[in-house]
């Protein structure tokens, strides 16, 4: 179950990683025309358009996106599938269909219906259609229906089974949206307590992936919170819409390099410029780009005690900007990409205020790690025990990724060990046959942040931003 669980979270990032395309399009066009939000400007109104398409339509794509994702094989019938899905559940479930069914006014039609186009229902129209897809595209008809066999099958199957759904739903989504509301509600209710308890359980599901779920609630439109979307729309209310995302700055752009700065300066001398190039890209990708998976992953298991620090210091980071009202948004992470083309959106308030708290805490950070580290004697990078194996120097360039996935895959115990690899935006995700037979120091010699056993055959590989290029020359090493 966890492993699934596992695999809706990697399969979540597939539309989320099309985000920061909305978010450069509306953020240009809101520093074009800030005040008119396009009333004043033709150009400023066609790019807030252009990104307010993406936005507005992530339940659907979340469907398209899960369903690819999850499904046995990158295949498009199982994203055409997903569409099919979402269409046919929210066609049967709009308030005017509900109303004709009903036989009542579209006025007396219980609200939670006209919130159906939603993540919730997008995410679990890509589950069934990757389960119709893994399990109908390889079936055979008979020759009358030939043409309907294997791909062309699980369309068709998607759309009935959506009608057996769209029945229970009819009855259960009442139920389910009012006690989404009722959760989103009461931790909403807390105001900046609520944020800060949000930003602490989102750093410590991040080992799980289950983070993804519990974002899902605040950051879209699942419980009627939908932070993202209306931050960017401009739809909630100056100083507290963004409150999810806001303290998020502080931390990514500033406390985890600041970690890594003391991670660095309390690393064993001859390992100092190990450690050095480890943590100044990881730093510079968690500034610029708010992925923070490189750093947090090199101290998440080695130093347990010290990653609910960073929980706890991220929690307390959402609260103090949600406290002060200060706000500002994402469309894929708290990097300084996002900040400043959220910083003159229309609900973003005194976001610079951010960049100050960024400061403080990059000083909390470094003394706190630094004294944590030394204090208690963690093995973080560059202090763990000398071994007779050393880091080996990667070529540059291209050649740089295929030295390292050949590596990878040697340590992983190649051909006759491995069964599966994929990877996310900084993780490869691999299934292995036998753990025991895998070589996790050959692995770490390549000079990756971190591995994490998350299965008895489930192994990741964490590599960062450029994983893929080194999923790429594993495919090719697979014959793939």
């Amino acid at each position: 179950m966890m492993r699934y669980v596992q695999r809706l979270g990697r399969s979540l990032m597939l539309p989320v990683a099309v985000l920061p395309a909305a978010a450069i399009l509306m953020g240009i066009g809101y520093w074009i025309d800030p005040v008119g939000w396009g009333a004043e400007s033709p150009l400023a109104a066609f790019l807030i358009k252009a990104g307010s398409s993406i936005i507005d339509n992530i339940p659907v794509l979340f469907a398209v996106g899960v369903a690819l994702g999850l499904a046995k094989e990158k295949d498009g019938s199982a994203a055409l599938s997903g569409l099919v899905a979402f269409l046919v559940t929210t066609t049967l479930l709009s308030t005017d269909s509900v109303a004709m069914l009903q036989g009542i006014d579209a006025a007396n039609v219980d609200p939670a219906f006209a919130k159906i186009k939603n993540a919730f229902v997008g995410i679990f129209s890509g589950v069934v259609a990757s389960i119709m897809y893994n399990r109908f595209s390889q079936v055979k008809l008979p020759d009358a229906l030939a043409f309907f066999s294997g791909k062309r099958l699980v369309p068709i199957m998607t759309a009935l089974t959506m009608l057996a759904v769209s029945i229970v739903l009819f009855f259960v989504w009442p139920v389910i949206y009012t006690a989404l509301v009722s959760f989103g509600t009461s931790i909403s209710k807390l105001g900046a307590a609520g944020a800060g308890l949000y930003g602490f359980f989102n750093r410590l599901l991040i080992p799980t992936g289950l983070h993804h779920a519990l974002n899902s609630v605040f950051w879209f439109d699942v419980a009627g919170i939908n932070d993202i979307g209306n931050f960017w729309a401009g739809t909630g209310t100056k100083g507290v819409t963004g409150m999810y995302q806001a303290g998020f700055f502080p931390v990514m752009m500033f406390g985890l390099p600041a970690a890594g700065l003391a991670m660095y300066h309390t690393a064993k001398t001859k390992k100092k410029k190990q450690v050095a190039s480890l943590m100044l890209a990881a730093g510079f990708a968690a500034f610029l780009t708010g992925v923070t998976e490189p750093i947090e992953f090199a101290f998440m298991f080695v130093a347990p005690a010290l990653y609910v620090v960073h929980a706890a210091l991220t929690g307390i980071s959402l609260a103090l900007a949600a406290a002060f009202n200060w706000t500002a948004g994402f469309g894929f992470s708290a990097g300084m990409i996002d900040f400043v083309l959220s910083s003159r959106l229309p609900l973003a308030n005194q976001p610079y205020m951010l960049l100050v708290q960024g400061l403080v805490f990059a000083i909390i950070y470094y003394f706190l790690f630094r004294l944590i580290i030394k204090k208690f004697n963690l093995m973080t990078p560059g202090r763990e025990e000398d071994t007779d194996e050393e880091i080996v120097e990667m070529a540059p360039g291209k050649d740089r990724f295929a030295q390292m996935a050949a590596q990878i895959y040697e340590g992983l115990g190649g051909d006759e060990n491995v069964t599966s690899v994929d990877n996310c935006v900084t993780r490869l995700r691999i299934e292995v046959i036998d753990m025991a037979r895998v070589n996790q120091q050959m692995i770490k010699n390549t000079g990756v942040p971190g591995i994490n056993v998350v299965g008895p055959r489930s192994i990741q590989v964490i590599v960062g931003t450029q994983v893929q290029f080194v999923a790429d020359e594993i495919h090719k090493i697979r014959g793939q």
